[in-house]
């Protein structure tokens, strides 16, 4: 082995030791571009091996060392994960903390110049980014985030997804379900939580593929309505729709829901996995939509993601997550432009300015990183065809996303909650029962 490639090998090989501790006590394997293969102590199979694909590797990957770096490098193929990369993506999280001192950090990229890395023209992904088109959350702005998400086919989504394609979070009542089996579960709890009766008019903002609407309409007899602001969703549940001769009863309209005339039209609203979107300078606005657009007595339940709350730290250390390490630039770049988590204290405190009574809160973040673990087995199960749809780096892209999304619901990062709102009506009533008993009768059986 040349001097110079075992020298590159050697360095890359003691910052490793320094970020991650010794090999012997590691949980995850690292192979070198060499064949040099670092192994942890004990005959159990390690979580991972984390694969270096050429000396430039680890530089790529830290040089500087960010979240959106480390992401760029593994879409490049720059590194491979064989194995559960879910686990590995706790690794990120183990370099945020242990890069928080600038001190720490600047020492590491000293050394990181000291691999071989040459110069390379910045690698832009395909996203709104630079688009001219207005103001973060406008409607032109955010109807152009909407389709970068969710245009890339209904084919590539309909590989991992469940047979009706929804995607949010799906609900496991004994954790024994199967992908299918828990998200049909969860419209039908989304449906009880909601208390649909025959005849009441339901919203749907943000409807996806019209998978809720359908159970709905088909099991509640309710008459719905469902806007997105993708074209590629709206023609696939329109024609689902017609071919279930439902369309007297239920339909799916390209409309932002910040269009639908400001008056009470719906006894019943519903909104899943759009919330991300909103932005947290738009949620006094947007609860105040809807509860515009709610009838007295009526019930809203939104289902969204929301940070964990995390108490600020003094000085540089509290910037540094998002200057430094560049937190939340690769999903902002790469996969949800525009996407703006708030906190739960944030959506109590504007839907309760709105007028809305709030009357159930439940965080549903182990149920999400089971979900992910789906998706990401079946995509990783489908790679031949995926890759085929909408080429490597995007399949590359979307693994990444979810497995690291699953570790960031599984230790608690994230969380995601459906808030059920009440609008009372003049005489301060809702349509609720004194207890949730209703919500659990025979769940297994959907």
């Amino acid at each position: 082995m040349p001097a110079t490639v075992r020298k590159a090998s050697d360095r890359t090989a003691s910052i490793i030791r320094d970020l991650f501790g010794p090999p012997a006590r590691r949980d995850f394997a690292i192979r070198y571009w060499d064949g040099r293969l670092e192994s942890p102590d004990g005959a159990g199979v390690p979580a991972f091996t984390l694969v270096l694909k050429h000396p430039e590797s680890l530089a790529r990957m830290l040089l500087p060392p960010s979240q959106l770096r480390l992401a760029e490098a593994f879409i490049r193929g720059d590194f491979e994960v064989e194995g559960d990369l879910e686990s590995a993506a706790g690794l990120a999280n183990t370099l945020r903390h242990r890069l928080m001192s600038p001190v720490a950090a600047a020492k590491l990229m000293v050394r990181l110049r000291r691999l071989p890395h040459s110069r390379r023209r910045r690698w832009r992904a395909h996203s709104i980014e630079g688009k001219r088109l207005g103001a973060r959350h406008s409607p032109h702005r955010d109807a152009a985030a909407i389709r970068f998400h969710y245009d890339l086919g209904n084919d590539f989504y309909a590989l991992w997804l469940d047979r009706q394609l929804v995607y949010s979070c799906a609900y496991f009542p004994t954790g024994t379900e199967d992908i299918h089996q828990a998200q049909a579960a969860k419209l039908e709890y989304l449906c009880r939580k909601l208390r649909l009766k025959p005849g009441e008019r339901l919203l749907d903002i943000g409807c996806g593929w019209g998978a809720l609407l359908l159970h709905a309409v088909e099991r509640y007899g309710v008459e719905a309505l469902g806007v997105t602001l993708s074209q590629e969703q709206a023609r696939f549940a329109n024609e689902v729709i017609a071919r279930r001769g439902m369309a007297d009863r239920c339909r799916v309209e390209v409309r932002d829901y910040r269009e639908l005339p400001a008056a009470p039209a719906f006894e019943k609203i519903v909104s899943v996995g759009m919330f991300e979107h909103v932005g947290r300078d738009q949620l006094n606005s947007y609860f105040g939509r809807v509860f515009q657009l709610l009838c007295p007595g009526g019930l809203f339940l939104n289902h969204g993601i929301n940070w964990i709350y995390e108490p600020e730290r003094p000085g540089l250390s509290r910037l540094l997550p998002r200057w430094n390490w560049r937190e939340g630039q690769f999903l902002d770049r790469y996969v949800f432009p525009d996407g703006d988590l708030a906190s739960l204290e944030a959506v109590v405190a504007s839907a309760e300015a709105a007028g809305f009574d709030v009357r159930d809160i439940e965080n549903l973040r182990e149920h999400y990183a089971m979900t992910l673990r789906h998706w990401v087995r079946r995509l990783e199960g489908s790679a031949t065809q995926a890759i085929a749809l909408v080429g490597e780096r995007a399949y590359r892209t979307w693994r990444l996303y979810m497995a690291a999304s699953a570790s960031g619901f599984a230790t608690g990062r994230m969380m995601v909650c459906q808030t059920l709102l009440a609008k009372p009506d003049a005489g301060g009533r809702v349509t609720l029962p004194l207890t949730r008993a209703d919500l659990y009768r025979n769940q297994s059986n959907v």
